[in-house]
């Protein structure tokens, strides 16, 4: 569904993409994932045939979106990060107004808007003035401008951001219900965004790409994945632990809990266990890692800067 290869993007002496490449198929919602500053932002304008690449191609459908852009266009809903609406319409007026610039007329166009209304839950506003809305219906209502034409790709910056939790978990809940159906490729430096809707998850850093796996697979590269924090009563807790063949380390928290780091790759809850009904310890709680995006993506980022900084 789309194909970029090699996409280079230049501002004058400075480059904002460096060589980003990747595929991404029917059903997956692609998180594009990076501090601010990465390139997320123009990588997604040049898939959206919204900014040329300085080199490399992009191919929606099989269509280089360079050479014939409207045509590739005509399957994919962008929504940027600055939601643009016009303030002076109302949300009906202004979907119809989109509608009509789709192409669309007559009672199809009404229908289009009744259905884009309904999916993003904007009957209770569909009549109010755009500059009246709260965050969260605006966002919606540039959610729904997307979906007029039923595209076959979503391509989606930033869709939670300035909103509030309840906010969030509706347009969540949205994205999940369309991903079925199409593609959805979004940009968003928030972790928890990822882990909550994303199949996949590429990281960009410095303009280019430095992971690309499910967030499951990703949390594993996490120091803190296999750790087990335990509370047990007994003698020598800690230092027992820390003795086990696969333990790299031990480290008590102010609470009395402590936390087993293992050796790469390893797992060590059940010798844990072990241990401790060996040693007739009391275990009154016990919790294995499944590792931490957000500590792999500090990182992949902290290693990419790092490089950066070498290189300079």
């Amino acid at each position: 569904m789309i194909k970029a290869q090699n996409l280079i993007r230049d501002f004058g002496p400075r480059r904002a993409v460096d060589g980003v490449s990747f595929e991404v198929g029917k059903g997956t919602v692609l998180g594009f994932l990076g501090p601010n500053g990465a390139g997320k932002t123009t990588t997604i304008r040049m898939v959206s045939g919204f900014l040329p690449p300085s080199s490399g191609t992009v191919f929606v459908k099989g269509i280089d979106v360079a050479v014939d852009p409207v045509s590739a266009q005509k399957s994919i809903g962008y929504m940027p990060e600055t939601t643009p609406l016009y303030e002076d319409m109302t949300v009906s007026g202004f979907l119809k107004f989109i509608a009509e610039v789709r192409g669309f007329s007559g009672a199809e166009r009404n229908s289009r808007v009744d259905r884009a209304i309904e999916r993003c839950f904007l009957g209770p506003v569909r009549n109010q003035g755009i500059d009246t809305l709260s965050k969260g219906y605006r966002q919606r209502t540039c959610l729904a401008q997307t979906l007029l034409h039923d595209p076959d790709i979503l391509l989606l910056d930033e869709p939670t951001e300035g909103l509030d939790p309840n906010q969030k978990q509706v347009v969540r809940e949205m994205i999940r219900e369309m991903a079925s159906e199409r593609v959805v490729m979004l940009s968003t430096h928030v972790l928890e965004e990822v882990e909550a809707i994303c199949t996949r998850a590429i990281i960009i850093s410095g303009g280019k790409v430095v992971a690309d796996d499910t967030p499951a697979r990703l949390k594993t590269r996490s120091t803190k994945y296999n750790a087990v924090t335990l509370r047990a009563e007994g003698g020598g807790v800690a230092e027992t632990l820390g003795k086990l063949p696969a333990v790299e380390k031990v480290q008590v928290l102010e609470d009395g809990r402590v936390v087993v780091f293992p050796k790469a790759g390893k797992s060590i809850a059940a010798e844990i266990l072990a241990t401790a009904q060996e040693k007739k310890w009391t275990v009154s709680d016990i919790k294995v890692d499944e590792g931490r995006l957000d500590d792999v993506f500090r990182q992949i980022t902290a290693t990419e800067d790092t490089k950066k900084k070498e290189a300079a």
